[in-house]
């Protein structure tokens, strides 16, 4: 498996290629429209991210010492953005999610070039995934 900061560097290459913020934009719609669906039983207000302008949708679950995330969003942007982190962060133990650093997202400039709605979202995401990591540790020590 490759690490978190290999994982990033992939991202920040696959986003360098474009110079153009409308071709970023495609390629993280191209992300998310290859995010495989979640199952309709964790569509629910559980899984909802509060803080998102959109409706995303985060199940997480907890296997040999690991957690695996599977989202969905119902906005073509949102749903490339979160696609991206589960790609970083899925697989990962709660120590690794709880301690990275998630350099990829400044690198590729998706903090300057989202709405401060998106942003805050992002953040949501971010804060989110590294609750259910904190959760996850408490009750596995």
């Amino acid at each position: 498996m490759k690490t978190i900061d290999e994982i990033q560097d992939e991202i920040i290459d696959e986003f360098s290629v474009f110079d153009d913020w409308m071709d970023k934009y495609a390629l993280l719609i191209d992300l998310g429209n290859s995010l495989p669906p979640i199952e309709e039983k964790y569509k629910t207000n559980e899984n909802l991210i509060e803080g998102c302008q959109s409706r995303v949708w985060l199940q997480a679950d907890y296997r040999d010492g690991r957690i695996w995330f599977e989202a969905e969003s119902d906005a073509i942007i949102v749903k490339g953005i979160v696609s991206l982190l589960v790609r970083v962060l899925s697989g990962r133990t709660p120590d690794e999610i709880l301690n990275v650093n998630l350099y990829f997202i400044d690198r590729i400039g998706l903090t300057e070039h989202l709405s401060p709605t998106r942003s805050n979202g992002l953040l949501a995401m971010v804060k989110q995934m590294r609750m259910y990591a904190l959760a996850f540790k408490v009750k596995n020590n």
